[in-house]
């Protein structure tokens, strides 16, 4: 039994991800409209009605504002903590569409089991109510989001280290931010420690605490002022070959797009 994984859009203006097995398939978060999230699962030949729940990792608009078309209308549970389900009822683009029939509550560091996935919650930093990674692991294959923290916890090292597929959070290079046209208040957010991954930050962590069973990565949440893929994969890369043979290079490294769906992948 393989994991599939597809990013469906990945940046701030919108975050959606799927991800099954042959038991079902999940969303992690809905950051951009169910019309479009139906049309690339579409293209793909991959049926809404497979999708088991939405997994939210925080409350910020670019990661909910597609809850209401999943959750009330078409009636698939929205899983979050008590803390972003708070957060969803007030936030300005789902406040008004309640979500009161499809909520679900789940708490950090109590695993379940959805749609084929041992999946687990794990508290990360940012300047939300409350923000989530996800361990989500089935047969044998265990896949990691992080998307939307300032700095790396602790306790989410073990869930990186044995990571075969991860999916990190690279948003920003530091120069460019620093250099790029953002009033200094939000450079200054973004560069906090409730704010967002560097690419430097993520290549560190990448660095300390390598996953030895790692077969791919992907680079999430790309800023579009501040970041551009092709650096961010190489100051990655670069990292990565200091922990592997001599031209060897067998973990592959992807800046997943802003707006566009990824290509549906396998995960054997």
């Amino acid at each position: 039994m393989s994991i599939q994984f597809m990013s469906l859009a990945s940046g701030s203006s919108g975050n959606c991800y799927y991800v099954s097995t042959r038991e079902g398939a999940l969303l992690i978060d809905a950051g951009i409209a169910t019309r479009t999230i139906r049309k690339h699962l579409a293209n793909n030949r991959l049926p809404m009605e497979h999708i088991h729940a939405v997994l939210v990792t925080h409350d910020h608009a670019d990661h909910i504002k597609g809850l209401p078309g999943l959750g009330e209308g078409l009636h698939i549970p929205i899983y979050a903590t008590a803390a972003t389900h708070r957060g969803i009822a007030q936030n300005y683009c789902t406040r008004q569409k309640p979500l009161d029939t499809s909520a679900h509550t789940l708490v950090p560091g109590q695993p379940f089991k959805l749609a084929g996935f041992q999946i687990e919650a794990f508290t990360l930093p940012h300047d939300s109510q409350d923000c989530v990674g996800y361990s989500l692991k089935a047969d044998g294959r265990h896949l990691v989001f992080m998307t939307d923290l300032g700095h790396i916890p602790d306790h989410a090292f073990p869930y990186i280290s044995t990571a075969d597929y991860l999916v990190l959070e690279a948003n920003y290079d530091e120069e460019m931010l620093q250099r790029g046209p953002y009033p200094a208040y939000l450079k200054a957010r973004i560069a906090s420690s409730t704010g967002h991954l560097s690419n430097r930050q993520a290549a560190t962590l990448l660095d300390q605490h390598f996953p030895s069973r790692l077969r791919h990565l992907w680079l999430c949440h790309l800023s579009r002022e501040n970041n551009c893929p092709k650096q961010a994969e190489e100051c990655i890369t670069a990292i990565l070959r200091q922990h592997l043979p001599p031209h060897e290079m067998p973990v592959m490294v992807e800046a997943l797009q802003r707006t566009s769906p990824s290509p549906l992948y396998e995960l054997t």
